[in-house]
């Protein structure tokens, strides 16, 4: 395989990206792929969300510049529009730049609209897809996502609105049985989400589980009702990132409960070695 990650990714005749768009995974950074790992390595600057883990950015080398961005609701460390010239001007200085994100960075990631900046400014990039919240704190979960006789699609929304406005979204068709409804940054919004569904037709016995900081050591999973969600939710004392799973697959949970909430400690020794040997 080659070492380098630029050679086997730029088509023939265009300019070699200095900026990647680098999905960093659900927080276990064994679930890195191996191309975000390379590019981690080799960063000159690493600007990064507040949902990217210590262990990920223990692999930063020693000698990148590190720049956080984060932000949570109602909390912008540094405004989308400020990130996006940031990184236009980080990839115009010719310095090899991985803007790091939680999960995937284009699945409530806003990645696209960063690459759409790079690309009006004429600065080549590249997007590297990551694990999402969904598909990794589901699997830690131990709640499949589909499941023959449960659920035979799934559905991702985000549960964050803008203050003071309601969730503009189809309530109908996300109250289908059939369908798994998991909810990105649905914590404030939980009280409507759960009657709205109830509402449009989901029953309110309707299997439900809330699962913070999936994949992590510290991940907690909660399993509940529909009806019930917004009440456990408090009293349990769950904080951002929490991914909120609704559907019959709920019920599996019970017999996929493999995650140990305190694995072995991920040594950045370890992902060198998976690095070496892929090289």
């Amino acid at each position: 395989m080659d070492s380098n990650p630029e050679t086997h990714t730029t088509p023939p005749g265009q300019t070699t990206p200095t900026v990647f768009l680098v999905g960093a995974g659900p927080g276990d950074a064994e679930l890195l792929t191996v191309k975000a790992l390379r590019l981690i390595q080799s960063a000159e600057v690493v600007v990064y969300d507040r949902l990217v883990s210590e262990e990920i950015l223990d692999l930063v080398p020693v000698g990148a510049s590190r720049i956080f961005v984060g932000k949570k609701s109602g909390q912008h460390h540094m405004p989308q529009d400020e990130i996006n010239e940031l990184l236009v001007k980080l990839g115009q200085s010719g310095r090899r730049t991985v803007r790091l994100k939680g999960g995937d960075p284009l699945v409530f990631g806003r990645g696209s609209e960063e690459a759409q900046r790079l690309d009006e400014a004429g600065v080549a990039f590249e997007i590297v897809p990551g694990i999402s919240a969904a598909i990794g704190a589901g699997a830690y979960a131990g709640i499949p996502l589909t499941h023959r006789g449960l659920a035979s699609s799934v559905r991702f929304v985000t549960g964050h609105c803008r203050e003071d406005q309601p969730l503009n979204l189809d309530w109908r068709s996300l109250s289908d049985p059939d369908t798994t409804l998991v909810v990105y940054m649905g914590l404030a919004n939980i009280k409507q989400i759960a009657e709205k569904l109830i509402t449009a037709g989901l029953p309110a016995t309707t299997p439900a589980a809330a699962v913070e900081q999936g994949t992590t050591k510290v991940q907690r999973r909660h399993v509940t009702t529909l009806e019930n969600l917004p009440h456990d939710v408090v009293t349990h004392n769950f904080v951002a990132p929490t991914l909120l799973i609704i559907g019959r697959v709920v019920d599996v949970a019970g017999s996929m409960d493999w995650f140990n909430t305190a694995p072995a400690e991920v040594l950045p020794e370890m992902l060198n070695d998976v690095l070496v040997a892929a090289q």
